[in-house]
């Protein structure tokens, strides 16, 4: 590999939200790829394909457009990695045809969702013979499924990023919500149940702002910012909890803001984080008791906030976990000892 990676990211960046977007993991990494000083294009697969498809609508045709414009934007451009996320539309024929184009390129699939669902193992195991590096954010011996011959498996965390992680919510004392949380319902989702339990049982004087989930309407792009920016605490949790340090990139946008973050403590996050920068429960009544205490407790909760977000950007920074990543792929020694590197399966 030189020393200088060349890479291509193909994801989904948004562009036919027209700011209203999320800043997600393909934006974030690519971030990092600028801070390391890695050359490096980004590629829009849904956006292309719905620019290309006649009409703005005729999709399978414009995904078809959008394959051909991908095997030419790699053999323009010439990396020695490319980063595919979930990507639907990206057939595993063009993956193909860019390994004979390039011999010496890595393709690395990458999926931030939790894998027990059904669309998440799919996507993953349509890729698993096509691609030399699967990585995902759940770890543990599950990931074992989805090994072959010819790839590598392991753990990413959802990365931070100083460009766009911008609030540091720990040095701050005025809020308009006490408490956040943003998310949409699915049809198997058991954080419906827990945020209505909690709203019947948390001390009334607690601010909340919930939205999505049957509440107030989901936020998009700088509301959700917004939102996030004006709460003291917030809800990192899951559709299903119990997965080895599975969190959604919700986790990046509260610990990474310094909002003092409530987590479910079955997932292990505590081979990361303490109790001093994170706060874990295990049933609803604990954690709404842990709520009221540090809505009053406001320099314990400022405490813990701010060494949370120390610690997740000195660990899952997104020069880091793109690092990682690009070193596991080539089958390099690791430059550094990452944390979560025990999870990596051949």
């Amino acid at each position: 590999m030189r020393s200088k990676p060349r890479i291509l990211f193909i994801g989904n960046f948004l562009l036919r939200h027209w700011g209203r977007g999320r800043t997600g993991i393909d934006m974030r990494l690519a971030a990092g790829a600028v801070r390391l000083g890695y050359p490096h294009l980004t590629f829009s697969e849904r956006d292309v394909a719905r620019f290309l498809a006649p009409l703005g609508f005729m999709r399978g045709t414009g995904a078809k457009m959008m394959n051909k414009r991908l095997l030419r934007t790699v053999r323009n451009f010439k990396p020695d990695v490319v980063f595919i996320a979930h990507c639907d539309y990206v057939e595993n024929k063009t993956l193909l045809a860019m390994k004979e184009a390039l011999p010496s390129l890595r393709i690395v699939h990458i999926n931030c969702d939790h894998i027990w669902q059904a669309h998440t193992r799919s996507q993953i195991l349509r890729r698993k013979d096509f691609c030399d590096s699967i990585f995902v954010t759940t770890a543990g011996e599950e990931l074992r499924e989805f090994s072959s011959s010819r790839n590598i498996v392991g753990f990413f965390p959802n990365p931070c990023d100083a460009a766009y992680d911008v609030e540091d919510n720990s040095v701050k004392t005025e809020f308009k919500h006490d408490l956040f949380f943003a998310g949409r319902p699915q049809r198997i989702d058991n954080r419906r149940e827990l945020v209505e339990r909690l709203e019947q049982i948390l001390d009334p004087s607690v601010r909340l702002g919930f939205f999505g989930m049957g509440k107030a309407p989901l936020l998009l792009g700088r509301d959700y910012e917004e939102a996030i920016a004006a709460s003291k605490m917030g809800l990192s949790i899951n559709r299903r909890e119990g997965s080895k340090w599975y969190a959604s990139d919700r986790i990046t946008h509260l610990m990474g803001s310094g909002c003092l973050t409530f987590q479910y403590a079955g997932n292990k996050m505590q081979h990361f984080f303490s109790d001093d920068e994170t706060v874990y429960f295990s049933s609803v009544e604990e954690l709404a008791e842990k709520i009221a205490y540090y809505n009053t407790h406001d320099e314990e909760r400022r405490r813990i906030a701010s060494r949370g977000r120390e610690k997740y950007f000195r660990l899952f920074n997104s020069e880091r976990t793109l690092k990682y990543m690009i070193e596991a792929s080539f089958g390099e020694a690791f430059s550094e000892a990452y944390e979560w590197a025990e999870d990596v399966y051949c």
